[in-house]
Formats: structure tokens, sequence, C-alpha cells
């Protein structure tokens, strides 16, 4: 496993998300060296749709992408609709496209990334319901368990965890891509 010592990195969501789809990319980049905090428009804590409760970190508001390293977009339905109807948390993962930084996303997660602006030109995969919605917005959608699109790492649902995972990880630890933009 790559080793990714002393990068911080940022995992947007609020309730409703999809419980494995933050716990499992949380713990594979906390176990290869990296710090991980919680950004949400929620304080306290959030509730995952399968009960999950995690501690938030830190406002979506009083975050910036320039103290993190890269971003994890987590799924679960609830949770990526809620997340898009923020600007906030849309201009959020938008900032890390502009600094070029990896972004992970996985299921319903790239909802987010269609209202952010971010998928025209790129390609990726997603839950297979957002095709559609993925097609509309310029992007380049397959049907794969993850896919990397310079700096991009998405897949499809918990079942694509473990390469989803080892690939994010690769790609913090490759640090910033220049093809990696809004």
């Amino acid at each position: 496993m790559t080793d990714i010592q002393g990068t911080n990195v940022a995992f947007l969501a609020t309730d409703g998300f999809e419980d494995s789809e933050l716990t499992a990319p949380w713990e594979a980049v906390v176990e290869a060296g990296a710090d991980a905090r919680l950004v949400s428009p929620k304080s306290g804590s959030i509730t995952g749709a399968k009960g999950h409760e995690q501690r938030v970190d830190l406002g979506v508001t009083g975050a910036s992408a320039d103290g993190f390293d890269a971003l994890v977009l987590p799924g679960g339905v609830q949770n990526a609709d809620q997340l898009r109807m923020d600007a906030a948390a849309c201009d959020f993962a938008r900032a890390f496209f502009e600094q070029h930084k990896p972004v992970g996303v996985i299921c319903h997660g790239a909802w987010i990334l269609i209202e952010a602006g971010v998928v025209d030109g790129r390609t990726l995969t997603s839950y297979p319901s957002l095709r559609t919605d993925l097609q509309n917005a310029g992007a380049n959608w397959v049907d794969e368990e993850v896919v990397v699109d310079q700096g991009l790492v998405s897949s499809r649902t918990p079942d694509d965890l473990p390469a989803f995972c080892a690939k994010l990880v690769e790609e913090i630890g490759e640090g910033p891509h220049p093809g990696q933009t809004a």
C-alpha cells in the first residue's frame, strides 16, 4: 500500500451517507498514514443510512481546500442529494479540482460533482442510475469497478470498495494532477 504519511484528506458528507462508503475509505487513508477529517454542513455529528455515527470536524462554510491534499465524497442518496443543494459544499468540492488535487467519489456522490460543474469531458463511473445525469453534464460514463481520470477516482457501489480504496490511496500518494481541473 502507498504511504501517504502527512497528508490531510477531507471527507465531505452529511446525514444519510452510505456507511461503508465513508468508513472503508476513511480506514484506508488513515492506515496509509493520512489524517482524515469530516467536513459537513451539519455540526456535531452525522448519521449514515445504516446508523453509523461520525463526528464532524469542520463546518463546510469554514472549510477550505487549501488545508487538504485530497477530497472523498461518499455516496448515499440522501447525503448526495442534500450536498448537491448546498452551495458551500459544491464550492468546496470544486476548489479541489481548481487546485488539481485528487478526488475520490463513489455511488451517488457524483451528483455533487455534477452540481459543482466539474464532470464535463471527464470519464467516470457511479451508481448506474446516475448514468444519464452524468452524460447530460458532459461526462463519459463507464460501467467499471473503478475508474481513474487525472486524479479523479470513481466507483459504483460498496462492492467496489476494495478497488476504490486502493486507487484512492495511490492517487493521493501521487499528489496534484495537472489534468484535474474545474
